[in-house]
């Protein structure tokens, strides 16, 4: 068994035979671990999840979730991951409850997960509002809590704290490190680097569709000799660029 959750070997993607977006990219994101997959807009990040995640037809590279082939467990996989890409999914006609009960039905998880998510994020006191009066943080949360629904294994999530205000940046923080204790993998795809530098255990950095580092955080900061994440970011991407 291995001890990795997720990986993708030399996976490489190109929209046209000029415009290649990602180059051979081997991830491996540990089972357990808090893993910030990093870098500019553009660098190949979300192109990389939805692979991941069967929303774009693979080209070429292998991906293995909970040491299982994509291409042979795609139903057994899909029931173990959470999901977040890009805009959040949502009824804007519908209140949050509204919209968890019907996801919860398709999934055909226990009804209990729908308060258990809503208490989870924060949603509590939203009531009867459509979600089309929610906030973009308040969006935000209920796709995070639609992730949630079906008690993920594996949560992979691109731009999470997406329109969050201070505290709820924090909040979700908070909420990301139980998720963790409880043995939940978690991707986490950002430009944040701050913010990630609080969260993460694991890291990967993607440039111009190269993956240019990969390991913890310690390993990071001894290779290049410095603490700080942004500092040690711009080098790598600058040296990439060069």
């Amino acid at each position: 068994m291995s001890n990795y959750c997720l990986e993708t070997t030399n996976l490489s993607h190109q929209w046209n035979a000029r415009t290649p977006v990602l180059n051979a990219i081997n991830l491996r994101v540990p089972t357990g671990s808090i893993y910030g997959f990093l870098g500019p807009n553009g660098a190949g990040k979300t192109t990389t999840l939805r692979l991941i995640l069967g929303l774009l037809k693979k080209q070429q590279g292998e991906i293995k979730i909970f040491s299982w082939q994509w291409e042979t467990h795609r139903i057994a996989i899909l029931r173990r991951i959470g999901s977040l890409i890009e805009s959040p999914s949502i009824y804007s006609q519908l209140t949050a409850r509204e919209n968890l009960r019907v996801l919860q039905r398709v999934y055909r998880c226990p009804q209990t997960r729908i308060e258990e998510v809503i208490h989870l994020t924060r949603l509590t006191d939203t009531g009867r509002k459509r979600t089309g009066k929610f906030s973009l943080g308040m969006k935000q949360r209920l796709a995070i809590a639609i992730a949630l629904l079906n008690d993920p294994a594996l949560l992979i999530l691109d731009e999470p704290t997406n329109g969050l205000d201070p505290e709820g940046i924090i909040e979700m923080r908070e909420l990301f490190r139980q998720l963790n204790r409880r043995g939940v993998t978690i991707l986490l795809s950002s430009h944040l680097l701050g913010e990630m530098e609080k969260l993460i255990t694991h890291t990967g950095i993607i440039h111009k569709g190269q993956l240019l580092f990969q390991g913890t955080l310690d390993q990071l900061r001894n290779e290049h000799g410095a603490s700080d994440l942004e500092t040690i970011f711009i080098t790598l991407t600058k040296s990439n660029h060069e």
